[in-house]
């Protein structure tokens, strides 16, 4: 049987961006509407199927990536990126663009769904491809400027939304249609890298993932989702309980907050030699003392200083932990380990909200919650560095050399 595997290839910076910006498309899901929801609101009424309904249509994006990112994972192994990836561009814009025809709240609600269901493929797809065609400080580099374009495209769909939307609160649904044009730029630029086990009319099993070495990285990365979206999440609402309502306010200083978070992530780019026993614990460090400072006072300075501190340390955590869970994974697992860490980030997303919510109600204020959030993360800043490092001492010893920390 003649091998149908693509030659090697070498990727290059058009690969790099264009994964860059595919990896956009689920923030897009996730904050482009977040303006319109009370206009949204409005158009369907107040009664309580709608109360409910209307923000699940902006949640339930993310809880499909959590639930669906590993078989996402096991697919783009057995089956293939490429194929998947381009599926999902075009089930994106189907489904993505679905609520500008519905009627129904139910039904878009579900087209949310199916949104969440591309999302799941399309980041698993980006994710490992750049693990695929980049490898040591150059894919630490592409990695952390994933999560860069993710926090900067944050902002200018929240500005966009709200714009687009000001006439119309259908209006936004129209830029799910951009995948299209990333389709067509993936099928020209993006290929199939070497290494692939599925050979044409050949099924191989797939090797088996290491569960015991997944287990811990993911475990932490559903904690990590949490501290990661509660300066997102409750910035405005801790700006607006110190006196601060003006939203184009509370509008810059979050701007602000989130471009703590791409700075964060740029670095780890260019610090990532120091590795995730030295960088983990410091990420989670400067998270909790953020949140901490960000709950514990009604002083609008401090604050803010405390979400930019925050924001910087989840920007360097994500891209820590993403590289975390891929060491040690061979190309026919990267997928599935990919899908697993993606499914741990988003849950811990889907859930923060609920989380804080009932820290608040425990606890008899928003502010307290914040910062047992950021307590919990200066709590992992400790544990994950006594771990790690006790992981890296044992593999030193066998390996007989001497090591000291």
């Amino acid at each position: 049987m003649p091998d149908t595997l693509t030659p090697v290839r070498k990727a290059g910076r058009t690969q790099g961006f264009l994964l860059m910006f595919m990896s956009c498309l689920p923030v897009l899901g996730a904050v482009l509407l977040a303006p319109v929801l009370p206009r949204m609101q409005d158009h369907f009424g107040h009664s309580g199927a709608a109360t409910a309904l209307v923000p699940l249509s902006l949640t339930v994006p993310a809880l499909m990536i959590a639930l669906l990112a590993p078989f996402a994972g096991s697919i783009v192994d057995r089956f293939g990126r490429k194929r998947l990836l381009l599926t999902g561009l075009a089930v994106y814009a189907v489904f993505g663009t679905a609520p500008l025809w519905l009627d129904g709240l139910a039904a878009i609600v579900l087209s949310r769904a199916g949104v969440g269901v591309a999302e799941a493929a399309i980041m698993t797809c980006c994710t490992t491809l750049i693990s695929d065609y980049f490898a040591g400080t150059e894919r630490d580099r592409w990695l952390g400027m994933q999560t860069v374009f993710a926090s900067l495209s944050a902002t200018l769909f929240f500005a966009l939304g709200g714009a687009l939307g000001a006439q119309d609160w259908r209006n936004p649904f129209w830029l799910y249609a951009s995948s299209l044009l990333f389709l067509v730029l993936a099928a020209a630029l993006i290929w199939q890298p070497s290494g692939e086990t599925a050979r044409a009319g050949e099924r191989t099993p797939l090797p088996p993932l290491p569960a015991r070495a997944l287990a811990l990285p993911c475990a932490v990365s559903v904690v990590g989702g949490i501290v990661f979206y509660t300066p997102i999440v409750e910035l405005p609402y801790v700006l607006d309980a110190a006196g601060i309502t003006a939203v184009p306010t509370i509008g810059a200083f979050a701007a602000l907050a989130s471009l703590a978070t791409a700075g964060g992530a740029y670095t780890f780019g260019r610090v990532s030699a120091r590795g995730t026993a030295t960088l983990l614990p410091i990420a989670f460090g400067l998270a909790g003392i953020g949140l901490v400072l960000l709950g514990a006072t009604s002083m609008v300075p401090v604050i803010v200083l405390g979400a930019v501190i925050a924001s910087a340390g989840t920007g360097l955590m994500l891209p820590t932990l993403l590289v975390w869970a891929q060491s040690g994974l061979t190309f026919e697992q990267r997928g599935r380990g990919t899908g697993l860490w993606t499914a741990a980030q988003f849950l811990g997303e889907f859930v923060c909200p609920l989380l804080v919510v009932a820290f608040t109600g425990a606890l008899g204020g928003l502010g307290a919650a914040v910062a047992l959030v950021g307590a919990i993360a200066l709590l992992l800043a400790f544990l994950t560095r006594r771990v790690l490092a006790s992981t890296a001492n044992d593999r030193r010893i066998s390996d007989g050399v001497t090591w000291t920390p």
